[in-house]
């Protein structure tokens, strides 16, 4: 019998992750299997506790399962900075979060350091909340700025608590005015089939010579990433991240170094790249 790990989320119509981590079993020769469980948010704790009797070793939590999944587990430090769980080791019943990992790493990956420089995070969520963390870790300077701004304000707030220095306040959309050196989208909008929405406000002006990270993955080139180039900036878009946290809950689980190119291999074979519509949302396509 393989051992089994898996990812829940709802409804999880579309999920990467078990064709990059059962690439990377394959690859090195483990007797592992990866799959993907739809569970419902009435039933979380059970979509936790069945797969750990019936011999699960971990699982990985995708929306809009991550907030509550810290009331079955231990939590990290990390996972308790970020307020969030998106990995799980079920023999240990102890939940950390990978996005934050999975985020910073791909900054480096594309050379980008965001020490000293002023960033601005759009959304307010688990993702957005896991960016805040890594990008004050690094020095950064943070806004953060959400369609709703109680809900912003509420998350800087939540994060202030923390056991972390924090250099992030809450701001309107519309008060985005201003320089800046990033721009970071932690938001839905822009993913297919909206690919002509962007997150940036209409009436604010779009800074010039920013790096602009968007989260999403498909399309591989998002309207606000073009905002970006047609200002004279950078773009990257969120594809890095979603294997990165992937290879960072591949090592929790298995104590063994991930196979990163062949994750990225699986995860753009599966979304027909490299073609200029493949990719997705993280936290949208459930991994």
């Amino acid at each position: 019998m393989p051992t089994k790990v898996g990812i829940i989320g709802w409804p999880l119509t579309t999920t990467l992750s078990p064709a990059m981590h059962n690439a990377a079993f394959d690859a090195l020769g483990m007797d592992w299997y990866y799959d993907a469980m739809a569970i419902p948010p009435d039933i979380v704790r059970e979509g936790i506790l069945e797969p750990q009797r019936h011999g699960y070793v971990g699982l990985n939590v995708t929306i809009p399962h991550k907030e509550e999944a810290m009331k079955y587990v231990t939590p990290d430090d990390v996972a308790r900075a970020v307020g969030a769980v998106n990995t799980i080791d079920l023999l240990e019943m102890i939940g950390t979060n990978t996005d934050l990992a999975g985020f910073m790493a791909d900054l480096a990956a594309h050379g980008v350091d965001v020490s000293g420089k002023r960033v601005i995070v759009l959304g307010a969520g688990g993702a957005a909340r896991a960016a805040v963390v890594g990008l004050c870790g690094a020095g950064a300077d943070v806004r953060v700025a959400s369609r709703s701004l109680d809900k912003a304000r509420t998350m800087v707030a939540n994060l202030a608590l923390s056991n972390i220095r924090l250099t992030a306040r809450a701001v309107a959309l519309t008060e985005l005015a201003g320089p800046a050196d990033m721009i970071v989208n932690c938001t839905p909008v822009g993913m297919l089939p909206e690919v002509g929405a962007t997150p940036w406000p209409d009436t604010v002006p779009f800074p010039d010579g920013v790096v602009v990270y968007d989260m999403i993955y498909k399309p591989a080139r998002t309207r606000l990433m073009q905002q970006a180039e047609m200002h004279d900036g950078r773009a990257v878009g969120g594809l890095g991240m979603l294997v990165y946290q992937g290879a960072a809950a591949f090592e929790r689980w298995t104590g063994v170094a991930a196979p990163v190119d062949v994750m990225f291999d699986a995860v753009r074979a599966q979304l027909g790249l490299n073609d200029a519509n493949g990719a997705a949302n993280d936290e949208d396509t459930r991994r």
